[in-house]
């Protein structure tokens, strides 16, 4: 009887200790917004430390016991730009077209592209994005291996908003994340490099979560919120089309 006792209290504990864990994972979002503009601030200068871009333009972050990425430096050190908007650019030097396109506000792109969000928390004072509330937007570098044209949240088609049965989604800003489209003009395109081709990729565009959907409603993207996500985009433009044209609007 006294061993059953000591079972129990033993479970008990332990169970008391899994909660208390799981209790200390959930983050809660701050209500003041500036409170979440200064966490997303401080977890793209730490991710921007933290990551150094490979041969091939990948974001890749430093290894503390691998010595082999100890020459690279980090994105932080690779003069990016910061817009007033927040968004951040990073353009990699030898990874430019010689006569490139012009990116517009109506230009149709074809890119090779790796997109990923990022929701930057506070854990015992260290702000960071935190791992347990990341994923993928899109890949096509290590997914489909293909360039994709005008990802919809680029550019979405005037028939899909005219289709929309919500206010909500009639709207370009539930599907568009204006801050990738306002760092991409500071990028210029190849001219119809085919899809055969090797990439090797331009840059980088870091967007804190106010110069993307921010708290507003947003399309589906991938099965869960994009509410207060950053984003980090790293890409390659295989081609551009201004004005674009009419099948594609």
């Amino acid at each position: 009887m006294k061993k059953i006792f000591l079972y129990i209290l033993a479970g008990s504990l332990c169970f008391s200790a899994c909660k208390k864990d799981d209790e200390a994972e959930t983050f809660v979002e701050p209500e003041d917004v500036s409170v979440r503009n200064s966490y997303d601030e401080q977890a793209i200068q730490k991710f921007m430390d933290d990551n150094y871009l490979d041969t091939q333009g990948n974001i890749k972050a430093f290894s503390s016991t691998d010595a082999s990425d100890d020459n690279y430096k980090k994105l932080s050190e690779l003069n990016p730009v910061k817009l007033p908007s927040g968004v951040i650019y990073i353009i990699r030097a030898g990874a430019q077209p010689t006569a490139g396109k012009t990116i517009g506000t109506d230009t149709m792109i074809r890119t090779m592209i790796r997109g990923n969000y990022y929701l930057a928390t506070d854990t015992d004072g260290n702000v960071a994005f935190n791992n347990s509330y990341s994923g993928t937007l899109i890949n096509t570098i290590d997914g489909q291996g293909s360039p994709v044209t005008d990802p919809l949240f680029y550019y979405v088609k005037n028939i899909i908003l005219e289709n929309a049965t919500s206010d909500a989604a009639k709207q370009r800003s539930y599907y568009e994340i204006e801050g990738f489209q306002e760092g991409l003009k500071y990028f210029q395109s190849f001219d119809n490099k085919p899809d055969s081709d090797g990439y090797n990729l331009q840059g980088v565009i870091i967007v804190p979560s106010k110069a993307a959907f921010g708290r507003d409603l947003h399309y589906n993207y991938v099965g869960t919120s994009l509410q207060n996500r950053c984003f980090v985009f790293n890409f390659q433009l295989y081609n551009a089309v201004t004005p674009r044209p009419a099948s594609n609007q």
